[in-house]
Parts: C-alpha cells; structure tokens; sequence
C-alpha cells in the first residue's frame, strides 16, 4: 500500500509538472522589446526606447523647463509694463513654444533606436569571413569564437579599415560601429553614450541631438538677452546702478547666471560638433584614433561632410521590437540510471525562459525515466501477496505511466510499457 501512494504521488508532480508547461506553452507569446538581451527600457510596448540610465532625462527636462517657467512668469511681466506695448506676450510665448520644440527633439534623441546592429543567435561561420580576415590579431595566433579572428579588413572609400569581432553580439562590427557598455549594444556611427539624455548617440539620432543641443544654446541667449534687456530698462526706470537694478529684479540675475554657466555647456558642445561634422568624425574617433595624425578615410570635403550628416535620410530601424519573439529550440540528454542515454524531443522555449523551461523539463525525464523503471518492476506484482500489493494499483500506476511517457515522446520504451499493460492485465 505504501508503494502505491508513493507511485501516486511521484505521478501526481510529473503531472502538475507537465501542466505547468502546457500553460507556459499556451501563454502569449513575448515580443522582441520583452526578451531583449541589451540594457535598455522600453516604454509604451516597446514603441519608445531609452538607455538604463533613462530617469537622468528627468534631471535634464527640469533643468530647462523650471527656469523657462520663471523667465516666462517674471521677465516678460516686468518689461510689457515699462514699454507700453505687447513685447511682453510676445517674449513668453516665443520662450514657451521655444521650449516645448527642445523637448519634443530631446524625445526624439532618447526615445527612439540610435542604430542598434541586431545581436546575431550563432557567430558567423569560419569559411564565411573571407580571406581578409587577420588571425594573427589574437596572441600567439589563437583563434577567438568558434575560430574566428579578432578582427578583418574592409574597404572604405579607398582605403582599408579593420573592423572587430563583438563577442557579446556574435558579429562583426560595421565600420564606425562600436559596442556600447552602458546599453549592451553594437551602435552603428557609434558617437558616444550621453548621460543626459539618456541614450547612446549614432547614425538614427545624432541629427537630432545636435539641434538640441543647438536650439537648447539659442534658448539660453534669448533668455540671457531678455533678462539683461530687462536689468537696463530698470536701470534707466529708476535712474540707478547695476547693483540696485539687480536687488530690483533678483530673479533676472538668478537667469543670467544660470544661462550663462549653460551656454558655456551647451555652446561648447555645439560648437564641438560643428566642428567633427565638419571633419566627418564621431567623438569616439576623435578621441580614440585622432585622424589629425592620419588619414580619415571617411571625409569628403566640408560641405559634403554636412550635407552626409545633416541633409542625408535616416535609415529605418534594424529592429522592430513590437513583433514576435522568435522561438528557439533546445535538445538535451539525461542519464539514466542503468547507465543509458535517451535523447528526448526538441522542446521549443522562449527566448528569455529558455534555460528554466529546459532545467524542468530534464528533471521530469529524469523522474519519468525512474518510474519507467520501478513499473517495470511491477511486472512481479502478480505474484505478491494482496496485502502488500494491490492488483489495481498495480495497473493504475502502469497505465499512468505509460501515458506520460508516450506524451513526452518516449517511443523507445512503448515496448516494455505494452508488456507492463499485458501483464497487469492478466492478472486482473
């Protein structure tokens, strides 16, 4: 009677077990911004895309929109009343659709793909690479990932470019692409990693971080400007100095030192890029290869240079994270106890749950394989005495048995399982 409640129960888990991957496998499927390998955050159903470090845009949009709201509150208030005309609406609105333009091209540089290469399953086959590959870049002439070389030779306008093997992504990079740390990503025209934004920079966003970074340094002087013209008109009202004029209108001296210390920022950043896209670099480049010291196959002349970057049409996002999820397949073995191997059924697994679906699949096997092997055991069922064994416990166990080891494909055991039936039978 024991044996029997402690067949029931071990049969009882396989099927709660069993049930548990049927309801994973009728589950919906998961789409790709759900089981994506990189660091990223995604927000409206993966129609919107940020860095890890996503919640420094908060930062960002309270450092322009909270001294916008002041100017627009207290500046243009203070000079309509010394004019006599509408200049005052007329500076409040300016800085307030001003402002909200900033923040929809700030939008649009963190929240959308910069130009994600997509990761590849498998790398690349050997005989695939070509022979301009260098296998003598790996110390002592070792090969990197399945016996490819660290990096190989590709032509750009002329000249020859070593692009790397991306270990993490299983490719080989384009050319001007780089592997970000902060995002876990191969960006293609790979800039660098802006923390205020939030977001790698490259070939999909880099137009519209530039006019950010530019419309946020025109917002900083017409905010400086205004709160100075507005420090003169006192001065003159009143007939006094700077020093008074400023006890007068504190909140313009707050402004002007504010927008002062961030034109300095943004400017510069401005200014810095103007200058790369002048010379058709990334600041990656600038800072790693220094193409003032060697030739930078990738420029063409100032206004080609400008007319690359600013005038050509960006390209359509490589990945489309809203879609399904492809499946994978996974086959593994499990020991049996005499010393057997049985290879079970491919499994199809989602891309995420993959390793944890398989774990529970092979401790099943392993206790169907166990039971397979106690039933048939039972075969001397028959022959005990009723006490110990029950005759229809006996064929409960095998028939429950048998069907769950032809429900996980177990073919090879449908021999012993009829002659278990057979047996059970007789004897009942």
């Amino acid at each position: 009677m024991e044996g029997r409640m402690q067949g029931k129960g071990k049969v009882q888990q396989l099927s709660d077990s069993n049930r548990r991957i049927m309801e994973a496998d009728a589950a919906p499927p998961r789409r790709v911004y759900q089981a994506w390998k990189g660091s990223n955050i995604f927000f409206l159903g993966g129609r919107l895309i940020f860095g890890p470090d996503v919640r420094s845009l908060i930062a960002t949009v309270c450092l322009i929109v909270i001294p916008v709201i002041v100017f627009a509150a207290v500046v243009p208030q203070q000079l309509a009343n010394g004019y006599q005309n509408q200049i005052g609406g007329w500076v409040a609105s300016v800085s307030i659709i001003f402002t909200a333009y900033i923040l929809v091209l700030l939008l649009l540089t963190s929240g959308r793909d910069p130009g994600i290469v997509p990761r590849n399953a498998h790398p690349p086959e050997p005989e695939d690479i070509g022979e301009s590959s260098n296998l003598s870049d790996w110390p002592g002439g070792q090969h990197g990932s399945a016996g490819l070389p660290l990096t190989k030779d590709v032509v750009v306008n002329g000249a020859i470019v070593k692009v790397k093997y991306c270990h993490t992504c299983m490719l080989y990079r384009p050319p001007r692409c780089s592997h970000c740390s902060i995002c876990n990503n191969c960006v293609e025209r790979f800039d660098h990693h802006c923390p205020w934004v939030g977001q790698c920079i490259g070939k999909r966003n880099y137009r519209f971080f530039l006019m950010f970074v530019s419309s946020a340094t025109v917002l900083c002087i017409f905010v400086f400007a205004f709160c100075w013209v507005n420090i003169g008109k006192i001065m003159d009202t009143h007939d006094c100095k700077l020093g008074r004029a400023i006890l007068k209108s504190p909140i313009s001296a707050i402004l002007m030192l504010y927008t002062f210390i961030a034109v300095w920022f943004v400017g510069g950043l401005t200014s810095f890029h103007l200058y790369l896209i002048s010379t058709n670099q990334t600041t990656y480049e600038n800072f790693r290869y220094r193409y003032d010291l060697r030739t930078n196959p990738y420029n063409r002349g100032l206004v080609q240079n400008f007319i690359e970057t600013l005038c050509s049409r960006i390209p359509s996002s490589r990945n489309n994270f809203r879609a399904k999820a492809k499946e994978d397949s996974a086959a593994f073995t499990s020991s049996l106890s005499m010393g057997r191997v049985l290879s079970p059924p491919k499994m199809s697994v989602d891309l995420e749950m993959g390793t944890k679906r398989q774990a529970v699949a092979v401790e099943d096997m392993e206790d169907i394989h166990s039971q397979i092997g106690s039933s048939m055991r039972l075969e001397q069922c028959g022959t005990e005495p009723p006490h110990l064994v029950g005759r229809k416990g006996c064929s409960e166990i095998a028939s429950d048995i048998g069907t769950f080891a032809e429900e996980f494909g177990m073919e090879g055991r449908s021999t012993e399982r009829k002659k278990i039936e057979m047996h059970t039978n007789d004897n009942s």
